[in-house]
């Protein structure tokens, strides 16, 4: 079974196929864009999002000729976009031809040329494009995974998302001892933000009971059975509590992740 919890296992596929340098160029962008997205670093993130295209467009470069522009070096993306496109189909996969440059030079694109004030009708623009930028990177980087491990998409998105477990501002980890510092949480917003904290390793009742306030250890069983049986917040594999999709929608929804 392939081991899908340590970013030493990314890394350890990728660089079978990629430079090291390049794929830790890459791993550390994606984490710092990660972690600016969920902090509220809109700009941060897309920044970021362009030093993981510098990384990705070297990684496509090396694939292509055999070696890489230094980074640091200006890469003419645009003459390595066609390049890439006129490799033989039977020579490398789909994505790395076609799919992932184009994906890439939409990030790119993103970082170097949209400005925080160019929309007039309340929306605003940095949400959009920050967002646009992370769920770009989240399926370049899944689909790298993909080709070096040999893995399914399924797979290779679970490598992907216990990489980075999305960091909760409101959620600080004391060894290992999970503590939320927003007061005015009730118990059932508590037992999310933990369980968003915990990513797809979950979290057993002894923790939760350990990491709730005293207050409310009393309520947590009910709380635990009407997130897993009225709402479908959180799934109960038997011995761990999970956070389901709509419950990490509801956890973002009421951005219960920030301090207060």
């Amino acid at each position: 079974m392939t081991d899908v919890g340590t970013i030493d296992t990314i890394k350890s596929g990728l660089t079978q196929s990629f430079p090291e340098k390049l794929v830790r160029e890459l791993l550390d962008a994606y984490i710092e864009a990660k972690r600016n997205y969920y902090l509220g670093g809109l700009r941060l993130s897309e920044v970021e999002g362009g030093r993981f295209c510098e990384a990705a467009f070297r990684m496509l470069e090396y694939t292509a000729i055999g070696k890489f522009t230094p980074i640091g070096r200006q890469l003419t993306t645009d003459s390595l976009i066609v390049q890439l496109s006129q490799i033989p189909k039977s020579s490398v996969p789909e994505c790395i031809r076609l799919h992932i440059p184009r994906a890439l030079r939409v990030v790119y694109d993103i970082r170097n040329n949209r400005d925080a004030a160019h929309l007039a009708d309340g929306i605003d623009p940095n949400i959009q494009d920050a967002t646009l930028v992370i769920s770009t990177l989240d399926w370049v980087l899944a689909e790298f995974i993909r080709i070096a491990h040999n893995v399914s998409s399924q797979i290779a998105q679970r490598m992907m998302e216990n990489v980075v477990t999305k960091r909760a501002p409101a959620v600080q980890d004391f060894e290992g001892f999970l503590k939320v510092l927003n007061p005015d949480l009730q118990v059932g917003e508590c037992i999310l933000l933990l369980l968003y904290q915990c990513g797809r390793n979950g979290a057993s009742y002894s923790e939760l009971e350990k990491w709730a306030r005293s207050k409310m250890r009393p309520n947590l069983r009910r709380a635990l059975k009407r997130l897993v049986d009225d709402y479908a917040y959180v799934h109960f594999d038997g011995s761990k509590y999970i956070l389901s999709g709509t419950g990490i929608q509801t956890v973002e929804k009421k951005k219960l992740y920030e301090i207060s």
